[in-house]
């Protein structure tokens, strides 16, 4: 059979018409919907944590759809696999930001993969929401930092430790990079302004199981309590072999910066018992919301014991932030919700009204829990607050105690939390030089909670 030239041209015009169409529907339905992306490690080190991060982002964007949406658009979440590696999720944000033209993106779990993306989202001008508590001293108008940094959980934990549990002397110890040593200096002026002492300032290298030797120069210290920022499954590691050399946590206990639900489940809540943790969000927060957001995120994952923590409470309330910002700047471009977000920020995370921005924890603000392992089952026991002196930026109105009965029942009572936008920046701070390797050194991969 014999194609002339005119056929051939008319046939290849109808397979190009055929061709294209699909990608002009896919345009035309994209236009009736809203994409943000989800940058986390699907793969790798750090997988076991941020899969669950990433699934928070979805649920949140599932209970945002079950309400209608945004801008009465339906929204799906493009979820992205940083690998655990920094170099990946720089190139997942490019991906994001340049091929899918997506300007919102919720992701990055450590401080080398937000570094690593950083100026990908500066350059593009799009926005990047960050939910993991860090080390603090960075200030980004690209960035919405929605976790905890220094001064934030310490200005509740160090003056409680000295003025309501009479510690004078304090071992900190922590894991050797740049957060657990931003920490120490935080805390080190408080235990000044608070007329205590630090005693010795010890770190390992991230994933150090052996802590024999350092728990012994605890105890050899004359230390009353250890400021713990520790990270990873060294945890697990540390809180064992103090209790297996004989340490008890109601004579020196550990109060934690980094020790989570995740970690206490993973050690065993013996391990932790008198133990103490400072973070915006517990699990056994005795509210409707978290009642109901423990619930909802257990079915959405089909597991009935999955635990929820602070950074996790944090990727899902963080998209509730976006929506309600885009609502009321009535634009998806990137300047117009950042612009309303550093307006309405301070009032709406003060006032945490569950129709607002819809967090498990209602009212946010650092608070301090006590960990004790129950032998017949969980129970609420009663708070306490703490009267002691907030930093005038951040004016968290109280810390308050609650205590551990097992894995399954953590609690603690807080307030409110502290704008982002009143971090501020400090790009040539550098860390103290003591430790053997470089504090701002990559992270290793940790299954726990692990810190920027």
């Amino acid at each position: 059979m014999q194609i002339n030239r005119r056929d051939l041209l008319k046939t290849a015009g109808a397979a190009t018409a055929a061709l294209a169409m699909p990608g002009i529907i896919g345009r035309a339905l994209a236009a009736d919907r809203i994409q943000v992306g989800a940058l986390y490690s699907q793969t790798g080190g750090l997988s076991v944590v941020e899969k669950l991060l990433s699934t928070a982002v979805e649920l949140a964007v599932d209970e945002i759809n079950a309400a209608g949406g945004v801008l009465g658009k339906q929204v799906d979440v493009v979820v992205e696999d940083g690998a655990s590696d920094p170099k990946t999720f720089s190139e997942k944000a490019r991906k994001l930001i340049l091929k899918d033209k997506i300007p919102t993106v919720f992701g990055c779990h450590t401080s080398a993969s937000r570094k690593a993306v950083l100026p990908v989202f500066e350059r593009r001008n799009a926005m990047l929401y960050y939910q993991t508590h860090y080390e603090g001293f960075e200030c980004s108008r690209n960035v919405l930092y929605t976790g905890a940094v220094p001064n934030q959980q310490l200005g509740n934990l160090v003056p409680w430790m000295v003025n309501e549990l009479g510690k004078k002397k304090v071992f900190i110890v922590g894991s050797n990079y740049v957060y657990p040593r931003e920490m120490a200096k935080v805390t080190k002026k408080l235990l000044n302004d608070n007329g205590a002492e630090w005693v010795a300032d010890e770190y390992l290298e991230l994933g150090h199981s052996e802590w024999a030797a350092m728990v012994k120069k605890i105890k050899d210290s004359g230390c009353d309590a250890v400021l713990s920022n520790v990270v990873g499954d060294s945890i697990i590691a540390f809180y064992r072999e103090f209790g297996n050399q004989g340490l008890s946590h109601d004579e020196i206990p550990i109060c934690a910066t980094v020790t989570s639900e995740i970690e206490i489940a993973a050690m065993g809540p013996e391990f932790a018992a008198g133990s103490y943790t400072s973070f915006p969000y517990f699990m056994s927060l005795d509210r409707p919301e978290n009642k109901s957001f423990i619930e909802n995120f257990r079915k959405k994952v089909n597991d009935p014991k999955v635990v929820t923590y602070h950074s996790l409470e944090a990727a899902y309330f963080q998209v509730f932030i976006w929506k309600q910002a885009v609502e009321q700047a009535g634009s998806l471009d990137v300047d117009a919700p950042s612009a309303r977000i550093s307006c309405m920020f301070p009032a709406f995370m003060m006032t945490g009204e569950r129709g607002r921005w819809s967090s498990p924890a209602t009212e946010h603000g650092p608070g301090i829990r006590r960990n004790i392992k129950c032998e017949n089952g969980p129970s609420l026991p009663s708070t306490k607050e703490s009267s002691s002196p907030r930093p005038a930026l951040f004016q968290p109105k109280g810390a308050c105690l609650r205590r551990l009965k097992n894995s399954e029942s953590f609690s603690a009572k807080t307030t409110q939390r502290s704008s982002p936008s009143s971090r501020r920046s400090n790009a040539n701070t550098k860390s103290p030089k003591k430790g053997s390797s470089s504090p701002a050194g990559p992270r290793g991969p940790s299954q726990f909670c692990t810190p920027g």
